[in-house]
């Protein structure tokens, strides 16, 4: 018992320190690009690092991630420290130690490609992901959709093209065909430029955030792009998490609730990074979300009414 409290201790320890980068090597070396001889770690001239040396199955595997970004080291280490310590990751990255960590918007992009390779098929069913929740979340839904006639919505379109006077109840029914169809678009839309969005949310959501946490007790002088940037880093964070359930294949309904749980998640990361206790950060977020919300209200009803009044003008 107390050799696992003497642990945990040291793993709290650990957590709270910045990362501590390697001492400068004494060794002299000479670089086997431009023969410059140096004493460090890295060549002056022209950046080679000093273990270069003969290629193995590691070094080649090393080499076909970092065509995909993944090979630097600051990679794996800001994965690992997004999962054990997050907020105290994001609090020294933005304290100027931006070498040690992969870039918050390349990994953001990166995670969401992982993703949809994983939703392709890379998992252990070896299964499209996307087509199979599509059709468990039809079959969850088809209950409570109203059956449409096909032959009469075929009727109608038929009368509108030999110029017959519509009644008040067909025209509504058009507008309800027209309006699912738009819907359609803007979904297809909506999925095209989701990376986008999602930025653009946290942009959003970074507004009432930063009004809340500007003075927090760790740091006290908070800038907007600043706390733009911790939820980038969030955001990554929830996505590493969220890639589990597409490679386990987990149900629908248990992605969700494995979703909603990784949403809670969040709190821990911005608790570290403010410095408030939980109950603080948890009141705060709250008050947040509620501007945030208001504001997404008010855009999503301003897009219905655009796509509402451009059918009127078509019909």
């Amino acid at each position: 018992m107390k050799n696992l409290h003497n642990r945990y201790k040291r793993y709290r320890e650990w957590k709270l320190e910045p990362h501590q980068v390697a001492p400068l090597s004494e060794e002299q070396h000479e670089c086997a690009t431009c023969g410059t001889h140096y004493e460090g770690n890295y060549c002056p001239r022209c950046g080679q690092s000093a273990r270069i040396g003969r290629y193995s199955f590691k070094k080649a595997i090393l080499l076909f991630l970092d065509v995909w970004g993944l090979g630097n080291r600051g990679m794996f280490r800001s994965i690992r420290d997004l999962i054990l310590r997050p907020g105290y990751m994001i609090r020294d990255y933005l304290r100027g130690m931006q070498m040690a960590y992969f870039p918050p918007f390349k990994m953001f992009f990166l995670l969401l490609a992982l993703w949809l390779v994983v939703d392709s098929g890379l998992n252990i069913q070896f299964v499209n992901r996307e087509k199979q929740n599509e059709q468990e979340t039809e079959q969850i839904f088809s209950r409570f959709k109203p059956k449409v006639s096909q032959n009469a919505t075929d009727d109608k379109a038929d009368e509108k093209k030999n110029g017959i006077l519509f009644t008040k109840e067909e025209k509504e029914k058009m507008f309800n065909q027209e309006y699912k169809q738009k819907e359609g678009e803007v979904g297809d839309w909506i999925e095209q430029h989701s990376s986008l969005l999602v930025l653009a949310g946290l942009l959003l959501f970074s507004l009432p955030l930063y009004l809340l946490f500007r003075r927090s007790p760790a740091i006290p002088d908070l800038r907007l792009s600043e706390c733009f940037v911790a939820m980038v880093y969030i955001t990554d964070m929830i996505l590493i998490y969220g890639i589990i359930p597409s490679l386990l294949c987990f149900s629908v309904k248990a992605e969700i609730y494995y979703d909603l749980l990784s949403l809670l998640l969040a709190i821990i990361p911005i608790k570290q990074l403010s410095g408030y206790s939980y109950f603080s950060t948890i009141w705060r977020l709250l008050a947040a979300f509620i501007p945030f919300a208001i504001m997404c209200m008010i855009l999503l009803i301003a897009g219905i009414i655009i796509i509402a009044f451009s059918i009127k003008l078509m019909l």
